[in-house]
């Protein structure tokens, strides 16, 4: 009997620290044994962002407790393993280096292969976890770190086609929420805000929508947001700013997708296209239905990851692993920690393109 491909998966970016197994079964598809992941959201909250040396701290305290924790739920034997895969960059240096570190060591005390992977690469393939996906496809990375349009043409194959000139999107959500009130991380709770408010009440600018290509820009938005927060008085107000942010960002979205499509069919001559948006933002239901319903008119099949697979997490890493491993890939040990770490190496660097910007204040 053929023995089971199983990857273990290790990921400490930034403030998640993650560990999770998963196999491959005997029909090809990855199963997901276990995905534990560590929020690290009550260790910065009351800075409102991110503190790496505290971020760092508590990657080395928690990752064996949830690298036992995921063995454990897993129900192998730490010698099942075929290979271990760990996130070496994109990210906070002092954060991937705890990860990458653990990872060589169970790989040099098991004497498997080691991978390093590409965090926003995790973020690529993450609906392959629950979707059978063909290259090539287009692929829509929004999150804290990262807002870009790239062409997936095969595993570590990518064609950059737009990225964010400035802020990223994830961080804009985050910006708007603090400005409104709402405790770190408040981008998630923007949409529960926009719920109760008039999307029509503000008009906010959305930069470089009619030029660029399929380029980004938010910091024109996060600015606009910021001068109007400055004069609400009342809660109706600020749902009402939530629910106008959310809007002009679907709109953003819903426009520079549409040229991302031209662009990505302009190369590609496919019976069938495929839109992958993935990312912590792939989470925000509202943007999901907006991208669905422009997908669909263009004919275009939208996948997502589940929503529980949207933010960092290390079955996402473990996919990438054994993707590689089933190529015979695999890196050696002294491979580095790569803070910045684009996905497509020849793309001319624009702030956000493969780097994580965290900022505090």
């Amino acid at each position: 009997m053929k023995k089971k491909t199983i990857i273990l998966g290790i990921e400490s970016s930034c403030d998640e620290t993650a560990v999770a197994i998963i196999e491959e079964n005997d029909k090809g598809q990855p199963s997901i044994l276990s995905n534990i992941v560590s929020s690290q959201v009550d260790v910065h909250k009351e800075f409102g962002g991110v503190v790496p040396e505290l971020a760092a701290r508590s990657h080395i305290e928690k990752i064996d407790l949830i690298a036992k924790k995921a063995i454990d739920e897993s129900k192998i034997k730490l010698t099942d393993i075929s290979a271990v895969a760990a996130t070496a960059g994109p990210g906070l240096i002092v954060c991937l280096t705890v990860g990458l570190s653990f990872g060589k060591t169970i790989a040099l005390s098991l004497k498997k292969p080691f991978i390093a992977v590409n965090h926003l690469e995790g973020h690529a393939l993450s609906p392959k976890l629950n979707s059978k996906i063909n290259y090539p496809y287009l692929l829509l990375l929004i999150s804290g770190g990262h807002s870009q349009f790239l062409s997936v043409q095969g595993l570590g194959k990518y064609k950059r086609l737009g990225t964010t000139i400035d802020d990223a999107l994830g961080e804009a959500f985050d910006k708007t929420a603090k400005l409104i009130g709402i405790e770190f991380p408040g981008g998630p709770k923007i949409e529960e805000f926009a719920k109760l408010g008039d999307k029509n009440f503000y008009s906010l600018p959305k930069p470089i929508i009619n030029r660029g290509g399929c380029n980004l820009s938010f910091a024109g938005l996060k600015t606009a947001v910021l001068k109007i927060s400055k004069e609400i008085k009342s809660d109706q107000e600020k749902y009402n700013l939530a629910a106008s942010f959310q809007k002009t960002i679907e709109e953003i979205l819903y426009e520079k997708s549409k040229v991302a499509f031209n662009e990505f069919k302009k190369n590609n001559k496919n019976k069938k296209n495929t839109f992958v948006i993935a990312g912590g933002v792939a989470s925000n239901k509202s943007i999901r239905q907006k991208l669905i319903d422009l997908s669909l008119k263009e004919k275009f099949d939208p996948i997502f990851p589940p929503i529980n697979l949207c933010s960092d997490n290390a079955a996402m890493i473990a996919m990438v692993g054994l993707e590689k491993y089933k190529l015979g890939l695999s890196n050696s040990i002294d491979f580095p920690a790569r803070p910045r770490w684009p996905l497509d190496e020849n793309a001319v660097f624009l702030k956000g393109a493969g780097v994580k910007l965290w900022i505090i204040g």
